[in-house]
């Protein structure tokens, strides 16, 4: 079976949580889709282990696609206890496809304005 995909802008992003002694991470990724002007989807991805990392290179208000697999997983507490079920998307690789980021310098780089200069603006 094939990974699926999402696509929507980047709404939040959490720090890497470790767990358990065997220093388990994830990184919460939740993405935001507008459905009309009435309705907004907020759909949580789980970047897990070494994906962590690469979460740093996503900014709040990137619009992105993520490939992502559904994961489940059983629980009980005791034979006595009732069965609950839960359900993960899991992350596996994401493309960004417009910067609308969040950070502090709203997209400015002062490099660009450097390789645009030409000789005579360069003071050296």
């Amino acid at each position: 079976m094939s990974d699926a995909s999402v696509s929507g802008v980047v709404h939040l992003i959490e720090e890497t949580k470790t767990y358990g002694q065997n220093g388990f991470r994830k990184r919460l990724v939740v993405l935001e889709q507008k459905k009309g002007a009435t309705f907004t989807n907020y759909i949580p991805l789980e970047f897990i282990k070494d994906a962590c990392d690469s979460v740093d290179e996503l900014n709040v208000g990137d619009e992105v696609e993520i490939a992502y697999r559904l994961s489940g997983r059983r629980w009980q507490r005791d034979s006595a206890s009732e069965v609950k079920y839960f359900l993960s998307a899991e992350a596996m690789s994401f493309r960004v496809l417009s910067g609308g980021g969040g950070s502090a310098d709203d997209g400015f780089d002062p490099n660009d304005a450097f390789a645009e200069a030409g000789d005579d603006d360069v003071p050296f």
